[in-house]
């Protein structure tokens, strides 16, 4: 009994893991902004301990009745001088509901360990959302929205996202939704173009989307906690 619990004790590998193990990082905002790379999952696990998780339904079986019954795995087939070989494909989200929100796929010769992999890249694939309240009326509320206008694109999905009031609520696909809930995302007006049945690019469109946000450079007149830009950016 000993052992098996002496094997659950996470060893860091990494200069980031043994600076958190050590308390000399306590913040999951100093590991993401950290210097060295993160790449142990168990960071993450370490930090924030509450992280939900969703798994995408990318594949699809034919149903009874004609249509498609949608399913956790897709199955890849890759050509090699022996022949084909098949692989399992899956997409998961994770994110605290509070302003963190991962997206990442796995790939393995089964379901099960695709679905791991899935789950620990997202985990090591993790950004923080700048939100913010969508209107003027919002102001001094927790912040339901983003603070401004972005866009993303993955394959021919292209998603904008816009501030919204709050009470607008999420007009979205369930997987969208589920996404923007994990992110802490609670009114949000989105745009979507191109081939959105895709799932796999749809998510990742409005993940980029998010992760373009991080990259805008504001000055101490954008208001973030109202959402409202009231000078240059």
């Amino acid at each position: 009994m000993a052992d098996e619990q002496e094997e659950t004790i996470w060893k860091p590998k990494t200069a980031l893991g043994r600076l958190v193990k050590q308390g000399n990082v306590t913040t999951i905002h100093d590991a993401l902004t950290h210097e060295e790379p993160l790449r142990e999952p168990e960071i993450i696990d370490e930090l924030v301990p509450n992280l939900d998780e969703e798994i995408i339904l990318i594949g699809g079986s034919p149903g009874k009745g004609g249509g498609k019954t949608r399913t956790v795995s897709k199955r890849t087939v890759r050509m090699h001088k022996s022949g084909r070989r098949f692989r399992t494909k899956s997409m998961a989200v994770v994110g605290n509901r509070n302003g963190l929100v991962g997206v990442a796929e796995g790939f393995a010769d089964d379901t099960r360990e695709a679905i791991d992999k899935a789950r620990e890249n997202a985990k090591l694939n993790l950004i923080e959302v700048r939100r913010g309240n969508g209107s003027w009326e919002d102001r001094g509320t927790e912040p339901n929205s983003i603070p401004f206008k972005s866009t993303g694109k993955a394959g021919s999905v292209e998603v904008e996202i816009q501030p919204a009031p709050k009470g607008t609520g999420l007009a979205a696909s369930d997987d969208v939704k589920n996404m923007l809930q994990l992110a802490g995302v609670e009114d949000l007006w989105i745009q979507s173009r191109g081939k959105t049945r895709t799932r796999e690019n749809h998510i990742r469109a409005l993940f980029n989307a998010f992760k373009n946000m991080n990259k805008v450079k504001t000055t101490d007149t954008i208001q973030e906690n109202t959402g409202m830009i009231v000078g240059k950016v």
